[in-house]
């Protein structure tokens, strides 16, 4: 079970993201684009280009973390900034609705699995 900080902040980097980076190239753009620091405690969000993964980097004090997520069906829905980061707290984020974060499916009978509940489950 991982466990954030209470004080530790969720950032979602807005737009697309080559996926393709891995520890350093998702730090590196961390430090480039969004301006923060990788190894502030701070779990970060990337989306890529086709909306069906994501990736999360997260340092623990000890060493970088990398978690990834695809989804079968469906796409993260995503925030319509272009650049920049949306900063949420845990608890915003455990109450944030289906429809900011959530996975859109394509068929009525799929299950909905959401962003939410993919860092929920991490954070808890």
């Amino acid at each position: 079970m991982i466990s954030l900080p209470s004080g530790a902040r969720i950032g979602l980097a807005c737009g697309a993201t080559d996926l393709r980076h891995g520890f350093d190239g998702l730090a590196a753009l961390i430090q480039t684009q969004l301006s923060e620091d990788p190894f502030s405690g701070q779990l970060f969000v990337f989306r890529g280009r086709r909306g069906d993964r994501i990736k999360l980097l997260w340092w623990d004090g000890d060493g970088l973390c990398l978690f990834c997520k695809r989804l079968e069906s469906g796409r993260f829905v995503w925030p319509q900034a272009v650049t920049g980061t949306v900063h949420l707290s845990p608890a915003q984020l455990s109450i944030a609705g289906r429809d900011r974060l959530a996975a859109a499916t394509t068929h009525p009978s799929a299950t909905t699995r959401g962003l939410r509940d993919t860092i929920k489950a991490l954070v808890s």
